[in-house]
C-alpha cells in the first residue's frame, strides 16, 4: 500500500514504504559495487569504500553531472532535496542508471525549523529516521575533530600562562607559541540551533584555581558550519584530507603569525576522528535507488554542498548523477560553480532551477509563510499577477545559471495549493526568455510525476551547448573577487567593507596562497541582497560586509554581509515539539 502525500506526513509515508525496502547489499550490487567496496552499517545503510571504487574505475568515463538549485526560497523552504531524489525516480522510470549525492540533515533544522532533510512526500530517502537522526556519525566525527583542536588550544593557552619557558619546553616538548587570547579565530562546534551560545565566555576560574582553563571571549558555532565540514566537502582523498587539516588556523601569536593545528600537533589526532567520515553514505529511495549522503547543509553560511568525493564515485558508477547544491542560486550554485567545480575538476552538463508558485508569489509580495502555521490565504487563490511579479527572481537566477555556460532546466516543483493558470504564466515567462520549463508532481505522485523533468534534463545534458565558464580569474585579488560576485550575482552597486573586514582581506591578500584563496560568502539567503526582507530583484543597493573569516584548510576566505550568524537560531515553534517515541515498539513519531 501506498500512502498519499495529502493525506500522510512524510514519516508515515516512509514507514510504509521501508516494509519494502532493499537491502544494502542489493542496493550496492545494481549501482555496481564490488563486495569489498560497501561497508554496512546494519541492513539498511553503509558506507562506500571510495578509494578502492575510483582506482578501479580509474578508466571509465564519468557519467553525465546534473546540480539542483533554486531561486531565493520562503522559509518552509522550496524542495531542492525533494526535486533531487524525484528527479532521480523519474529517470529511473526512463531505464536511465542514475545516483544522486544529497547532502546529510543536520540536527540544528531537523529539530528546529526545516525537518529532516530527507526529501518529502513520494519523492524521500529511507530509512528515514536512522536517517535523518545520527545517521553513520559523520557529523560527530565533525564536531568531535574541530572540538578536539579548540581543546588543543585553549589547553595549551592555560600551560603558557602557568608556566616559564623551561618548565613548559620539559613538561610539553614544544616551544612557546604565544598565542594571542585577543586574536581566536575559531570557537566551539554544537550542531543544534543555540543562539544561546554564540557569544560566550570560557574559562572562568573559581577559588583562584589556574587549571580551570583560559579565561576569553569564544564562540559556538553550528556543525556544519565547520571548517571542517568544507574540508570534507572539498577533500579528494585521505592524504588530501590531512594535508588540509594541518592548514587551519585557530588564532594569531602576538606578532600576527598564524597558529595552525599542525603547529599545535593536533592535525594527525582530528584526522583521525574523520577516516570513517570521509566515505560516502549509502541509502535508497523509496523507489529503491541509489543515493549517496555525504557532508552538510546551509550554503548561506557555509560550503553547503555535497562532497567532491561522492560526486566522483556516482560519476564513475552511474550514467547520469545528481548532486544538490544548498539554498538559492545566488549562493549554492555559485558556490558549486567557482569553488566546488574549481577545487574537483568536475563540469556539469545541466543544472536545474527549481521554482515555486509559492515563492514566487512571496516575491511578488505575499505575506511571508511561517513554518508549522497555516499559509496565508494569498499562497492558496489563485493570483497570477502576484505569481508575475515574483518572476524577476527566478528570472535573475535563471541568468545566473546561463552566465555559467550551463545549460538549465526550470523546474516548476508543483503544489497541490497551485491553479493552472498560475503555472502557464511561469511557463509563458520562463520560455519568453529562453528557458526550458518542466512542470513536476514528484512530491505527490513519485516518479510517475517526474517523466517531464527527467525528459527535460536528458535533453539538456545531452544538447552540446555546455561552455563552462568561470566567474571569475582566481589570480584577481579578493576584493575584486568580491566585488564581481556582488555586482554579478547578486545585483548591488558595489561593496561597503567595515574597517574589520577591510583590514582582515588585506591581511589575507598578503598571504603568500592568496591566489589559491577561493571567496566563499556568508549572506542571507531569503534575498539576492543582504537584507533578508528584500524580495524579488533588488536593484541600487551596496553589499556591506561587516567580517571576513579564513579557512585556510579549506583554502576559503568567507566575507561574513549583512547581519548573519554561523549558529542559527531556535524559532518559537521548533519541529522537536512534535517529535516523540512510542515506548512499545520504540518507533520515532513525528520528524518531518
Amino acid at each position: 500500500m501506498q500512502l498519499s502525500p495529502l493525506s500522510s506526513p512524510d514519516w508515515k509515508i516512509a514507514r510504509e514504504a521501508e516494509k519494502h525496502m532493499k537491502t544494502i547489499e542489493t542496493i550496492a550490487h545494481e549501482l555496481g559495487l564490488e563486495r569489498s567496496e560497501l561497508l554496512p552499517y546494519g541492513n539498511y545503510m553503509g558506507k562506500i569504500e571510495q578509494a578502492q571504487v575510483l582506482e578501479r574505475l580509474r578508466d571509465r568515463p564519468d557519467g553525465k553531472y546534473i546540480d539542483i538549485t533554486a531561486m531565493t526560497p520562503t522559509p518552509l523552504g522550496e524542495g531542492k532535496s525533494t526535486t533531487t531524489i524525484g528527479l532521480l525516480q523519474g529517470l529511473g522510470k526512463r531505464g536511465i542508471k542514475a545516483s544522486a549525492a544529497i547532502r546529510q540533515p543536520s540536527a540544528g533544522p531537523t529539530m528546529g525549523m526545516k525537518g529532516s532533510a530527507a526529501g518529502g512526500g513520494l519523492a524521500q530517502c529511507i530509512p528515514f529516521v536512522p536517517y535523518s537522526l545520527n545517521f553513520t556519525g559523520d557529523i560527530h566525527a565533525i564536531g568531535a575533530a574541530h572540538n578536539l583542536a579548540m581543546t588543543a588550544l585553549t589547553a595549551r593557552m592555560q600551560h603558557e600562562r602557568n608556566y616559564d619557558d623551561s618548565t613548559l619546553e620539559r613538561l610539553s616538548g614544544m616551544r612557546r607559541l604565544n598565542i594571542d587570547p585577543t586574536h581566536v579565530n575559531m570557537g566551539w562546534a554544537l550542531d543544534f540551533c543555540a543562539q544561546a551560545l554564540r557569544n560566550v565566555i570560557i574559562g572562568i576560574e573559581t577559588d583562584d584555581r589556574r587549571n580551570d582553563g583560559f579565561m576569553m571571549r569564544s564562540h559556538v558555532i553550528i556543525t556544519v558550519a565547520s571548517e571542517v565540514m568544507s574540508i570534507l566537502s572539498l577533500c579528494k582523498d585521505l592524504a588530501d584530507l590531512r594535508r588540509r587539516m594541518a592548514r587551519i588556523v585557530l588564532a594569531l601569536d602576538k606578532y600576527g603569525h598564524p597558529i595552525t593545528t599542525e603547529d599545535l600537533e593536533v592535525a594527525g589526532a582530528m584526522t583521525a576522528w574523520l577516516t570513517e567520515a570521509i566515505k560516502p553514505n549509502l541509502i535508497q529511495t523509496i523507489a529503491g535507488q541509489p543515493v549517496l549522503a555525504h557532508t552538510g547543509p546551509f550554503g548561506n553560511i557555509a560550503l553547503g554542498q555535497s562532497s567532491v568525493i561522492a560526486d566522483c564515485v556516482g560519476l564513475k558508477l552511474s550514467d547520469m548523477h545528481i548532486t544538490e547544491s544548498g539554498f538559492a542560486a545566488d549562493m549554492g550554485y555559485e558556490k558549486f560553480w567557482n569553488l566546488k567545480c574549481h577545487y574537483s575538476g568536475l563540469r556539469p552538463d545541466c543544472a536545474v532551477v527549481v521554482a515555486t508558485i509559492r515563492a514566487l508569489k512571496h516575491h511578488g509580495g505575499a505575506p511571508a509563510p511561517k513554518p508549522g502555521q497555516p499559509l496565508p490565504e494569498a499562497y492558496t487563490r489563485e493570483d497570477v499577477g502576484l505569481v508575475e511579479a515574483g518572476m524577476a527572481n527566478l528570472l535573475h537566477h535563471i541568468g545566473l545559471v546561463a552566465k555559467s555556460g550551463v545549460p538549465s532546466v526550470v523546474c516548476i516543483n508543483k503544489f497541490h495549493t497551485d491553479h493552472q493558470a498560475e503555472i502557464d504564466a511561469v511557463r509563458a515567462e520562463c520560455e519568453a526568455n529562453g528557458a526550458t520549463v518542466a512542470v513536476s508532481e514528484h512530491w505527490e505522485k513519485g516518479g510517475d510525476g517526474a517523466l517531464e523533468l527527467a525528459d527535460a534534463v536528458i535533453a539538456a545534458a545531452n544538447s552540446g551547448k555546455q561552455n563552462f565558464t568561470p566567474l571569475y580569474d582566481w589570480n584577481l585579488t579578493l576584493k575584486k573577487r568580491i566585488e564581481k560576485i556582488a555586482k554579478e550575482v547578486y545585483g548591488a552597486d558595489g561593496v561597503e567593507y567595515s574597517p574589520l573586514a577591510k583590514n582582515k582581506i588585506e591581511d589575507y591578500q598578503n598571504r603568500v596562497d592568496a591566489a589559491d584563496l577561493g571567496v566563499c560568502m556568508v549572506k542571507t539567503q531569503y534575498s539576492l541582497s543582504d537584507n533578508p526582507d528584500a524580495k524579488g530583484a533588488p536593484r541600487h543597493w551596496k553589499l556591506q560586509v561587516r567580517d571576513a573569516l579564513l579557512f585556510g584548510g579549506a583554502g576559503l576566505v568567507c566575507p561574513v554581509a549583512g547581519d548573519i550568524s554561523l549558529m542559527p537560531g531556535t524559532g518559537s515553534r521548533p519541529a522537536y515539539r512534535n517529535i516523540d517515541v512510542d515506548v512499545k515498539t520504540g518507533e520515532v513519531t513525528g520528524l518531518f
